[in-house]
């Protein structure tokens, strides 16, 4: 890759499923199989969450049968374990020294990446700064606040898709999120599209680019390169 990117990966601080006493946070493969895309592309990585430190994972994702070769690659690499263990705090993050940004879900950004003013301004700034933006199954969440410099919801008229009604019922979740995201795009004015449950599925729009679920992840990753060899 050119002049190396600097790409910005933001994950959720936010640990509490609901008032469920059960614990959420970031979903592992969607933050390895997007960072090892990226890292093996040249790109330079930086990690941030709103409290920075180390995010809390989702217990879910360390199940067996949510591995994959790029979360059994992640355990191993101790420098990148290291690196997650010390995000940087999110209002530390100055848009100007990226190239682009990377939401990976789990059903924390649903709490507080969706409400975060500063992530919220950060978002706002990479795209008025006509930086590439992806985000991946519940991290397209945190875009139901943002505005188009026009005052406008940032995803009013966009072909995005994110964690499908269907498969928040699947895992019997509709009752326990604060909302469900592929209504919330809709209410927003948002195009919403999905693929099959679990399937891999990503949306491009201009440099805005969403993946449905963890398998699409990847995918979403290589959509990004994608994008930023176009710029």
């Amino acid at each position: 890759m050119e002049n190396m990117q600097k790409i910005l990966i933001v994950l959720t601080s936010h640990s509490d499923l609901g008032d469920t006493g059960e614990k959420t946070g970031f979903w592992i493969e969607e933050f390895a199989a997007p960072y090892y895309v990226l890292a093996d592309a040249g790109a330079q990585l930086t990690i941030a969450s709103p409290k920075g430190g180390q995010p809390p994972v989702d217990p879910k994702s360390e199940a067996p049968d949510a591995q994959t070769a790029a979360t059994k690659r992640f355990y191993g690499d101790f420098d990148v374990i290291d690196k997650v263990a010390h995000t940087v705090r999110l209002n530390e993050v100055n848009v100007a020294d990226y190239d682009a940004v990377f939401y990976p879900g789990g059903h924390g950004p649903l709490w507080d990446l969706a409400t975060d003013n500063v992530s919220i301004a950060l978002i706002e700034e990479f795209y008025k700064s006509n930086k590439p933006l992806a985000f991946v199954c519940h991290a397209p969440s945190a875009l139901v606040n943002t505005k188009a410099p026009n005052g406008e919801p940032l995803l009013k008229d966009k072909e995005v898709t994110g964690f499908s009604n269907s498969e928040e019922e699947a895992i019997k979740l509709t009752k326990i999120v604060p909302f469900l995201l592929e209504e919330k795009i809709k209410e927003l004015g948002g195009h919403y599209s999905c693929g099959p449950d679990w399937g891999v599925y990503v949306k491009t729009d201009g440099l805005l680019i969403t993946g449905q679920n963890p398998a699409s992840s990847e995918a979403a990753a290589k959509e990004l390169l994608k994008v930023l060899l176009l710029k």
